[in-house]
């Protein structure tokens, strides 16, 4: 069973991860915790200081983290983004394409389940901060902008 995953290079940082209240308000944090409903750019003058943003799921359906993650990448954050909480095996792969690179379920995962979720599909479809071309960039590369 996987109880934590991670696609980083080297350990997983370590340290506590404190509120975006806390965090704001001292100079010494390098790990925080974005709960349902905090707004990530409150991070976003703090990034460089920043090793490790854990991002909480408090129900599978609850959306608001992926938007959290992407507007932390999209700022050019590079640290450790963790997803925790009620992470499924089948939300990973959208996870990993809004930029999370490390996960703590609370509820640990099916190792051979993960694999098949991590390896089921060889294309994507929308471009993302992942990186990987969508499938229609590599039909036209002359679009790639588009």
């Amino acid at each position: 069973m996987v109880e934590f995953l991670s696609f980083r290079d080297g350990d997983a940082a370590q340290e506590p991860a404190v509120t975006v209240e806390a965090f704001t308000g001292q100079s010494n944090s390098t790990a925080v915790r974005i709960e349902a409903g905090e707004d990530a750019r409150e991070l976003l003058p703090h990034l460089d200081r920043l090793s490790l943003v854990e991002v909480n799921f408090p129900a599978f359906g609850d959306g608001r983290g992926y938007s959290a993650a992407r507007i932390l990448r999209e700022a050019g954050y590079a640290g450790e983004l963790r997803a925790v909480g009620d992470v499924l095996v089948d939300q990973i792969v959208a996870m990993r394409r809004c930029g999370f690179d490390s996960f703590h379920p609370a509820k640990p995962l099916d190792d051979e389940a993960v694999e098949r979720a991590l390896t089921r599909y060889a294309d994507v479809y929308q471009k993302s901060v992942d990186g990987r071309a969508p499938i229609w960039a590599k039909r036209h590369p002359e679009n790639i902008d588009g």
